[in-house]
């Protein structure tokens, strides 16, 4: 019975031979629709890819002319402020390295990225200006003003933080503006110190990490009295009904406002300059890869065309033979 049944599986496979014929095609496909699939996928991934890098090169041209249309407006104010806090400076000094109890660090910086490490650097030096002033008798704190110097700054030190302000530079800064800023900033912050930490405008291509310090009025009497290096304030006499504490007050929110001012303005200005410089790298970059894609596609298409007209000869000489 075994025997006559293998038989039956015999003829039955000797009838119907096309269903395993099938079957094994349908399991093992032949090498020529996969071979051509794979060329043609291969080519057209490289030509979305080339079409992608078209378009992101566009952006980065696009923002470059931007910035640059935004830098020179932006430039012609900086320059002019620049006269504004110097006489402050030369009157009350700017003393980086007097010893005081609480400092408040203002970090400036950016609302928008895309330019370069102008924000990362300016967060760094806030850091190590709070490492290297803290103590058991010190305290330090911050006022944020920006949202890239936000967003790193509340990682590790949002305890030190006091006030945060953003949206800044969403319309053009006047000084009117700045004193709002500087007011809240005086009524809601106790300090000996202000450490106003930016980036000053040297160049398209360069600035300059910076800090500004803007003492309290009590510490600039201090320091006059105990005969610290301060400006020019002692070749002065205060006359009037005002007293000399009064008059430090004054001038000591008056020069704070300036220097923010100035510091803003310098800020934006390197801002811009530094976004130009990173898309104009980036238009380049985008160039050298887009030259790279073309020669990878010209080849891989070339390859294919030489693989397909080698299988048409070997197809006509095998018919011939």
């Amino acid at each position: 019975m075994a025997m006559a049944a293998l038989r039956r599986e015999g003829r039955r496979f000797a009838i119907n031979p096309c269903p395993l014929n099938t079957l094994r095609s349908s399991l093992v496909p032949s090498e020529e629709p996969v071979s051509s699939g794979v060329r043609y996928i291969s080519t057209q991934v490289v030509r979305n890819r080339m079409k992608s890098v078209k378009n992101i090169q566009k952006i980065t041209k696009a923002m470059k002319m931007v910035a640059a249309s935004k830098l020179r407006a932006i430039q012609t104010r900086a320059e002019n402020s620049r006269g504004l806090w110097q006489p402050f400076t030369a009157l009350l000094g700017d003393t980086p390295s007097v010893d005081v109890k609480k400092n408040v660090i203002i970090t400036i910086s950016s609302d928008k990225g895309l330019c370069g490490g102008i924000n990362s650097t300016s967060v760094k030096i806030s850091r190590a200006f709070h490492k290297l002033n803290s103590g058991p008798e010190k305290e330090n704190k911050y006022v944020v003003l920006g949202e890239k110097a936000k967003a790193q700054l509340v990682r590790d030190s949002k305890k030190d933080i006091e006030l945060i302000m953003t949206e800044l530079q969403k319309n053009p800064l006047n000084y009117t503006q700045v004193s709002v800023i500087a007011d809240d900033i005086l009524k809601n912050v106790e300090f000996d110190a202000l450490r106003i930490i930016y980036n000053k405008f040297q160049s398209v291509v360069a600035f300059l990490p910076t800090m500004s310090t803007v003492l309290s009025p009590e510490v600039v009497e201090r320091e006059s009295e105990s005969g610290g290096k301060l400006g020019e304030l002692d070749s002065y006499e205060v006359e009037g009904a005002e007293t000399k504490s009064e008059v430090l007050q004054n001038l000591s929110e008056f020069q704070f406002s300036c220097v923010l001012f100035n510091a803003l303005l310098e800020n934006a200005t390197s801002e811009q300059g530094a976004r130009m410089s990173a898309m104009d790298s980036s238009s380049r970059n985008a160039g050298d890869m887009l030259d790279r894609l073309t020669l990878t596609y010209n080849r891989t298409r070339q390859a294919s065309i030489t693989t397909e007209l080698i299988e048409i000869i070997s197809g006509a000489s095998a018919l011939e033979g």
